[in-house]
């Protein structure tokens, strides 16, 4: 009783197909489709976006020289 057999899938799949026809699933389908396709092409181009600003950066190296700083507050204007 708590998990549903294929039988019900198959009746719950026949119900749905009636009510909102081929046409109208197809339609939906192929929005869910090229709206997935579009996020993936979104994250592919933020990546890439991304790698080059990473590259440009230039790399620190570190001379093992302790350097002595001084924390001024800032104040409330």
């Amino acid at each position: 009783m708590g998990s549903f057999s294929i039988w019900h899938w198959l009746i719950v799949l026949v119900i749905v197909m009636l009510i909102f026809g081929t046409k109208k699933l197809r339609n939906v389908g192929q929005d869910l489709g090229g709206a997935v396709k579009g996020f993936k092409d979104g994250m592919r181009e933020a990546n890439a976006d991304n790698k080059p600003a990473d590259a440009a950066q230039p790399t620190q190296q570190v001379s093992g020289q302790t350097i002595d700083v001084e924390v001024k507050e800032k104040t409330k204007s």
